[in-house]
């Protein structure tokens, strides 16, 4: 398949493919390894291309991990540093709010209980506790989150 690309397209496509690779090497799951891969090498292939097209100037070659990447002073101002940003901001808050109000459930009516529950049921037990958090750390960050070390921890 051959395909052209504008100059603007080109450089959009290269912040997605690297976008991509990047999302995907969060993934620690026992055998992701291998599709990670897949991306990091299309990656490479796709960065050496386009540094051959004219973006030289954004492209470098890591020698430690011998694999072209965009350059860390391009990327920390663009649009795929700002979209990781946001979702690493988005992931915090809704894994925050879900864990805390699952373990105030739990609490509530222990783990034998809970485990009991399909996700319907468990999704309708804790979407009131998690608005309740939402709307606190939507006000007020995480300034009123603490840790409160039990007896004898240290």
């Amino acid at each position: 398949m051959h395909i052209r690309f504008t100059e603007q397209e080109l450089a959009t496509l290269m912040e997605m493919v690297s976008l991509a690779a990047e999302v995907a090497s969060i993934n620690r799951k026992p055998g992701a390894e291998l599709q990670f891969k897949a991306y990091e090498e299309f990656e490479n292939c796709f960065l050496e291309k386009a540094k051959l097209k004219g973006f030289g100037e954004i492209i470098e070659f890591d020698e430690k991990a011998q694999r072209h990447r965009i350059s860390m002073d391009y990327l920390t101002k663009s649009f795929v540093q700002e979209c990781l940003d946001e979702m690493r901001n988005e992931i915090f808050w809704e894994e925050i709010t879900l864990r805390l109000a699952e373990r105030d459930v739990i609490r509530q009516m222990g783990i034998p209980a809970w485990s009991a529950l399909n996700e319907e049921q468990r999704r309708k037990k804790t979407e009131p506790i998690e608005r309740r958090y939402w709307e606190e750390f939507t006000a007020k960050g995480i300034d009123n989150l603490h840790v409160v070390a039990r007896f004898g921890a240290g």
